[in-house]
């Protein structure tokens, strides 16, 4: 079973990679966009009707933001490429990657609705000013972080990799004698009783809070647009929470489709190490698939960084 998953998710690997090359990617983008564009039309016809006050209006305003932040994740996205890479290239619980992936949706809300009002308050900017700090300042240092965080995955994997630093040590001299009980979490051998390698759990367990909130501010620093849109419009309709609540939901919207693509890499790591558990060549396994992650995360970023320069 564990060879099968394995196959499988190398087989999956390799159906991405053609898509990529193909194009298939370019693909859902431009149907993506093209969904963003009918939803704000949507949304903004809800606004309208909310201001009149209509019945139902706000639900269908709310609806809408959740749909436009749906089909806003599902294009290409700085925040998929990072918990994608980081669910690929580490041992995350799935719980945790899918509270990181939430909270940074979230953060991306809190940005959109401090910039708006900070700018329309304090600074008087109008949308296309907004529009341009997001695209132009929040967006490269958003890149520029994500690239970092590829960096970091890519120098712990290699470091790992350069047996510079043990993930696991367990050492026994297997003359002496069997006789004796200790439990180290790993699998067990039929035949000698000890562990002789780790499991999966066991490799990559080093996940701490600063991991976490340099992932969280990485995606959060750069606003969506949409978010930015209802803010600006709702705020100069004389209806500004509705708006703050329509960015929130967009952000929920937005969160879903980042929390699958970060359990979905996390299940294709699992299966590609699943043929190893309990080996000594997990560890090594382990390394080279967070080094993968790395590259691939900090190629993206860079890519994206320099686009947007």
């Amino acid at each position: 079973m564990r060879v099968l998953l394995s196959l499988c998710a190398a087989a999956t690997l390799a159906v991405f990679g053609a898509l990529w090359f193909a194009g298939g990617f370019d693909a859902i983008g431009q149907w993506a966009a093209a969904q963003q564009r009918g939803f704000q039309n949507t949304i903004a016809l809800a606004l309208r009707a909310a201001r009149a006050g209509e019945s139902g209006a706000v639900i269908a305003l709310l609806g809408a933001c959740f749909a436009y932040g749906l089909a806003h994740a599902a294009g290409p996205g700085h925040g998929k490429v990072l918990i994608g890479g980081y669910g690929f290239g580490r041992a995350v619980p799935m719980l945790r990657l899918s509270v990181i992936a939430l909270l940074a949706s979230l953060g991306q809300a809190v940005t959109a609705v401090v910039l708006v009002y900070a700018g329309v308050l304090i600074l008087n900017l109008g949308r296309d000013s907004m529009i341009g700090i997001t695209e132009q300042i929040m967006a490269p240092v958003s890149y520029g972080a994500i690239a970092l965080i590829g960096l970091w995955l890519l120098w712990r994997g290699l470091r790992r990799m350069m047996g510079r630093r043990e993930t696991h040590t367990h050492g026994h001299d297997h003359a002496h004698s069997h006789n004796h009980n200790h439990d180290h979490g790993a699998e067990v051998c039929g035949h000698c009783g000890h562990a002789h390698g780790p499991t999966l759990e066991q490799v990559g367990k080093a996940n701490d809070l600063r991991a976490a909130l340099a992932l969280i501010a990485g995606i959060a620093v750069r606003p969506c647009t949409g978010a930015l849109f209802v803010l600006i419009i709702t705020w100069q309709m004389g209806i500004g929470p509705l708006g703050v609540a329509g960015a929130f939901v967009m952000a929920f919207g937005t969160a879903l489709i980042t929390i699958a693509v970060g359990l979905a890499a996390a299940g294709l790591r699992g299966g590609l190490l699943a043929g190893l558990a309990g080996s000594t060549r997990l560890a090594q396994a382990a390394s080279v698939v967070e080094t993968l992650a790395g590259a691939v995360v900090f190629a993206i970023a860079l890519t994206l960084l320099l686009r947007a320069l």
